[in-house]
């Protein structure tokens, strides 16, 4: 089976059941406070998750491109991706296990004919200490599928509860689905440790409310949220043992055995997975290009890490963009966005290679200085995480790289004695532990950013996240019609607004933006939002990204406005297409101060804001 017809044959069964079919989002959240990228299909309908009504009703389904790096250390081996696609369904306030648990056992073995006998199901076990009783609901309808006792285990919260992800919000049990990818026959009773039971679904049950003092309460609206990644139950069905065997990974690895002078199998593994992740983060809407912060560090980190490899395989020169291109070719009929900024990714893939490999020029020597000094010294016990660390932040070396140029001048200059073989983990850790403290201290991409989460609902995030939209309109009205926004980051302490602008900004155009979004604070005015058809929302002046996949929802956007249109001339200060929560006014959010103001890539400014009582 094909990645194509797997995705069209879930979507159609879920729209024969009622779903809408819904397009992909973007890979940057919009207005999201807390992640970097989309993880699952489910960030884009926090709002409708929360209660808010969703423009193509309370049953959706779709095939989300999702980015996850909190595992991207994992990549090369069997199972792990950073870009993949997921399949779910939803239902805001409608069914609930019931359907939920007979559709998937439906899908499964109707519809893609997987034996009832190879499957088997994980339920979560309960908490007493939370007052949440085991999901015996959930085993007692897999049961009544066909499924056997036997082959129904219950889990604690590591592994069959969803959520939150933030500090509060909607949480709940999950079911998860396995199939017996082992060429022997199934064993009766399922264990969940032997690494030949896959998991390929996963259905939650969010009925529950974490409050701020920790404690689960009744959800209003029970959800259920549904996510079957699309690569890895493709090597099921294929009956291959690892996704970079799919089809469509196919022709992107022949491209880069091409190249290989000495093929590495999970150089080769990382090599195609990382290409993908960045041409799809660089081919998104917002144009994400290779920076030292956000979204950009991720991309920049993906593509030098892949030149790294590519250096280990023996490709010297021209490695990425052969790749990139054969990516975009596959996808481009699914995702138009990449055919449509193909040449905005190809651009960005030559400078990035160009600069990396400049760095490694001048890096290299500063590796064999170190070397030569420790050999001087004859004392390689004193050799640290730190020296490899400080070689990373003066020429942008990374661990291993370093790492094997130093093993090379070992077996070069035949000295064993200077060998960090057996040191390796030890040397490894000393260098993470320095690099954590570096991300920490100039605020770049930390671990958090890699993980992702839920948006934070708390009050003062809210606040911060209307303010944004007053932020916006202000540089505007102060600096022109050009800007856009071009992502954005929230958290309890400020506010980041990233903008297209040219140039950096003055003192008096901080200072004239901080004016005016204080003047709307102090107003007081309200803030509501319509649902509004595209026409509408562009005849009453909404600002935000009118592309194909608004028309598909129903041909309706989500747009707030700040201010009141009877009041000064019939329109509001602000329109733009956002998915919430905000204020019900303005002076709700507080005085608002601009901190810093710096570049962040070619024609990219940010903003860092505080609000306050």
């Amino acid at each position: 089976m094909t990645s194509q017809e797997l995705r069209q044959k879930y979507l159609d069964f879920f729209r024969a059941k009622g779903h809408t079919i819904i397009p992909s989002a973007s890979l940057i959240p919009e207005n999201d406070p807390t992640v970097l990228f989309t993880t699952a299909g489910m960030h884009p309908l926090v709002p409708c998750l929360l209660g808010e009504e969703h423009p193509c009703g309370k049953r959706l389904t779709s095939c989300q491109k999702c980015i996850r790096t909190g595992d991207i250390d994992e990549v090369g081996d069997d199972v792990h991706l950073t870009f993949f696609e997921m399949l779910g369904n939803w239902s805001l306030g409608d069914y609930w296990k019931k359907e939920a648990i007979s559709w998937s056992f439906e899908f499964l073995t109707k519809e893609l004919g997987l034996p009832i006998e190879k499957l088997a199901v994980t339920c979560f076990e309960g908490e007493e200490k939370n007052n949440i009783e085991q999901d015996n609901e959930s085993a007692k309808l897999w049961q009544e599928q066909g499924i056997q006792k036997e082959r129904i285990v219950f889990l604690g919260r590591d592994d069959n509860w969803w959520g939150p992800a933030g500090l509060t919000g909607p949480c709940g049990p999950d079911t998860e689905m396995f199939y017996w990818v082992g060429e022997e026959p199934a064993p009766k009773v399922f264990d969940p440790k032997d690494k030949r039971w896959v998991e390929i679904w996963n259905d939650v049950f969010m009925q529950y409310s974490k409050t701020a003092d920790g404690k689960f309460e009744p959800l209003k609206q029970r959800n259920v949220d549904t996510g079957m990644g699309l690569e890895r139950t493709l090597a099921v069905l294929n009956g291959y043992d690892n996704v970079f065997a799919i089809q469509e990974f196919e022709p992107i690895i022949s491209k880069i055995k091409e190249l290989a002078v000495k093929p590495n199998e999970k150089a080769i593994r990382i090599i195609a997975d990382h290409i993908k992740a960045a041409v799809f983060i660089m081919g998104d809407s917002h144009g994400i290009s290779p920076s030292n912060v956000g979204q950009g560090y991720v991309v920049r980190r993906l593509i030098r890490e892949t030149i790294e490899r590519g250096k280990l395989i023996g490709v010297k020169d021209g490695l990425v963009v052969p790749v990139a291109e054969i990516i975009i070719s596959i996808f481009k009929n699914i995702y138009s966005e990449l055919q449509k900024n193909s040449d905005f990714i190809i651009d960005e893939l030559i400078i990035e290679e160009k600069k990396y490999n400049k760095a490694i020029t001048e890096g290299l020597p500063e590796v064999r200085r170190l070397y030569d000094f420790y050999r001087t010294l004859g004392e390689i016990k004193l050799v640290g995480g730190k020296d490899f660390f400080n070689l990373y932040q003066t020429h942008g070396l990374r661990f291993q790289l370093i790492f094997e140029e130093w093993d090379r001048l070992c077996q070069t200059f035949k000295t064993p004695n200077l060998s960090l073989i057996n040191r390796k983990e030890e040397i490894a850790s000393e260098y993470s532990n320095e690099l954590k403290k570096h991300q920490k201290s100039s605020q770049t991409a930390s671990v958090g950013m890699f993980k992702g989460g839920l948006a934070d609902n708390s009050e003062i995030v809210v606040k911060y996240h209307t303010a944004t939209h007053l932020l916006h309109q202000a540089l505007r009205q102060v600096l022109g019609e050009h800007v856009a926004q071009k992502g954005s980051n929230i958290n309890a302490e400020r506010l980041r607004f990233d903008f297209s602008h040219p140039a950096k900004m003055t003192a008096e155009e901080i200072a004239q933006v901080e004016k005016i979004v204080n003047e709307k604070i102090k107003a007081d005015v309200p803030v509501h939002f319509e649902m509004l058809s595209v026409d509408e929302a562009k005849q009453k002046g909404a600002i935000g990204l009118f592309e194909d996949k608004y028309v598909k929802l129903g041909n309706q956007v989500k747009v707030y406005f700040v201010g009141d249109p009877s009041v000064d001339s019939g329109q509001a200060y602000s329109a733009e297409i956002c998915g919430g929560p905000h204020v019900e006014h303005t002076g709700q959010i507080g005085s608002f101060k601009i901190i810093k103001e710096e570049a962040v890539a070619a024609g990219i400014r940010r903003l860092k804001a505080v609000v306050g009582k």
